[in-house]
């Protein structure tokens, strides 16, 4: 199995490149920068989106979309469209989209009150947004923002700053991932099989 990661701080935080690749086995290779949307993995112009559409002229099992944190919401129209033209070179290359559908700013924290929305609101508007997309695109969907919210009140999700994942975090996103990874690959081998 071959995954190509494309996001920011959020996909490469703590290696979850390296958790995914020890959970499911595969080869993994991630294109992130600090702070990027996805609309620069479609931009020829910058280093990152010169590599990522190097890299999507060869065939990957799965490629991984994480839109900046709060982008979904924020800047929905672009997130809509970079994810509809990530979509097409995916599929053009023979692999299956996966939306790493992310979380809410921590409860409490200075991000989530500059966002002017409750911990519950945000969580919802990404999920929203994410699935909107995975529905216009016919691609998987991890719901790690699902997950952080089921967690949150139990575990150290967050670093210091509020809205970065804490190892713990890294480590429930890259799970959440993988296994929408494995299920997709063992039912596509069980079907081809048949």
């Amino acid at each position: 199995m071959r995954i190509l990661m494309l996001g920011n701080s959020f996909t490469f935080f703590h290696d979850m490149p390296d958790m995914v690749r020890e959970i499911t086995g595969a080869h993994v290779e991630s294109h992130t920068r600090g702070g990027a949307h996805l609309s620069e993995q479609l931009n020829a112009e910058t280093e990152m989106g010169a590599a990522t559409l190097k890299s999507l002229e060869e065939h990957w099992d799965y490629v991984v979309l994480q839109e900046y944190s709060n982008g979904p919401i924020t800047g929905r129209e672009a997130f809509l469209r970079s994810v509809r033209g990530l979509c097409e070179k995916i599929r053009a290359c023979g692999g299956v989209p996966v939306l790493y559908a992310t979380w809410a700013y921590e409860k409490g924290g200075p991000k989530l009150q500059a966002m002017g929305c409750t911990y519950e609101e945000m969580a919802a508007g990404l999920r929203e947004a994410y699935h909107a997309a995975a529905e216009e695109n016919g691609a998987l969907v991890a719901d790690v923002g699902d997950r952080f919210l089921e967690k949150a009140d139990t575990l150290q999700l967050y670093e210091e700053d509020s809205y970065h994942p804490s190892a713990c975090g890294s480590r429930l996103a890259a799970q959440t991932l993988s296994d929408v990874m494995l299920a997709d690959w063992t039912r596509r081998e069980r079907e081809s099989a048949e």
